[in-house]
């Protein structure tokens, strides 16, 4: 073994050590999954409903602003009463939006949860109750309406010269909330063709599936493109495609996906994919650590002199350079699970990987997609 200048033996030892101890990745690191796990039905999604209500029964703790007087004043009025909102002064209510996810095949009489979030400057919702609301879809029609007390994952307590408040208190839950009014028609299977579309879109993981109903069900699949697989309802399951879809759902296959690290330099967060391969390279990374402190010296005159105090800012800058530098090489075959190991052994930290990737990336040895964000 030849000694590289500055870099322990036993340090370089455990590297290599750790490198050759890894099990190289022989095309296979993607699990066998099921259909349904990694591909959804068109024409079968949710629907976003939204809608703006009133939380009532708040200990003075809801909006000041003119809003929520307006909409009690519209409130009253509906029930014969007729107030200037001017004259209304509570800050027992607060104007909230209530938003909701509308499962698909959903029937009128079911219920689903609620999101229910301050819009005004209310401190709090606790204790509050939501007031019978229309929630609408983007165009326009009522699909559910929403009701009851809400339930907050948090809470506040104050006192003369303290508070404690714990989570945020401006957003609830009603579970259960919305009474679902009228459904949405999912139309899955029209003119006798489901259509798969993939989370992830992929031309060999979209080949895969359409192989694997093939296999199973005859050539009726087909993948149209990188993230769609056609399939031709078969003519036994014509009056049940509730069940072929099922029967495809729990269908496995192992799916495929491009080499890509993703690195997120705010938080030094790597994400590798176990594809990824790296070109034969030597990799070496040095620190350099720079302190700057600051002070302040005061000239002080003589006694009974014409001179004046003077304050005088004083900076210590000092520099510190590792000069051990940590060199690793790694052979053309090696794959990002045995970089990372010979970097820790090395003592090479999260960010400085980040740094020693996106130099490798412009040198060409990192065989697959660099991404960051």
């Amino acid at each position: 073994m030849k000694k590289i200048p500055g870099l322990k033996k036993a340090a370089l030892t455990a590297a290599l050590v750790c490198a050759a101890a890894l099990p190289a990745f022989a095309g296979v690191v993607q699990p066998m999954t099921r259909v349904k796990d990694i591909a959804t039905v068109e024409g079968v999604r949710e629907n976003q409903l939204i809608g703006m209500g009133l939380v009532v029964g708040l200990q003075g703790t809801g909006d000041k602003g003119p809003m929520a007087m307006q909409m009690m004043s519209n409130m009253t009025e509906q029930f014969g009463v007729t107030m200037d909102p001017k004259q209304i002064k509570s800050k027992n209510a607060a104007v909230v939006t209530v938003t909701c996810q509308l499962s698909p095949f959903v029937s009128p009489g079911q219920n689903t949860d609620v999101l229910v979030s301050a819009m005004g400057d209310a401190k709090s919702l606790e204790g509050g109750v939501l007031l019978q609301t229309p929630l609408k879809a983007a165009n326009g029609r009522v699909y559910a309406v929403a009701q009851g007390p809400l339930t907050l994952g948090g809470w506040s307590e104050s006192g003369a010269a303290a508070s404690a408040k714990k989570n945020v208190i401006t957003v609830g839950r009603i579970p259960n909330g919305a009474i679902v009014e009228q459904g949405v028609e999912m139309n899955y299977a029209g003119n006798g063709v489901i259509n798969l579309l993939l989370r992830n879109s992929d031309f060999t993981t979209a080949q895969r599936v359409a192989g694997a109903i093939n296999q199973k069900f005859g050539a009726v699949a087909h993948a149209s493109d990188p993230g769609r697989v056609s399939v031709n309802l078969p003519p036994s399951y014509a009056n049940s495609p509730a069940a072929f879809v099922a029967s495809i759902e729990n269908m496995t296959v192992r799916p495929d996906a491009a080499a890509k690290v993703v690195v997120n330099e705010r938080t030094g967060t790597i994400v590798m994919g176990g594809n990824v391969k790296i070109g034969n390279v030597s990799v070496a990374h040095g620190n350099l650590s720079v302190r700057v402190a600051e002070g302040a010296a005061v000239s002080q005159p003589s006694p009974f002199s014409d001179g004046r105090t003077v304050v005088t800012p004083q900076s210590d800058v000092t520099a510190h350079e590792d000069e051990q530098a940590q060199l690793v090489e790694l052979p053309a075959t090696s794959t990002v699970q045995d970089l990372t190991a010979a970097m820790n052994a090395v003592g090479v930290g999260p960010r400085d990987l980040i740094a020693v990737l996106q130099a490798m990336d412009e040198a060409g040895a990192l065989h697959g997609a660099l991404v960051i964000q």
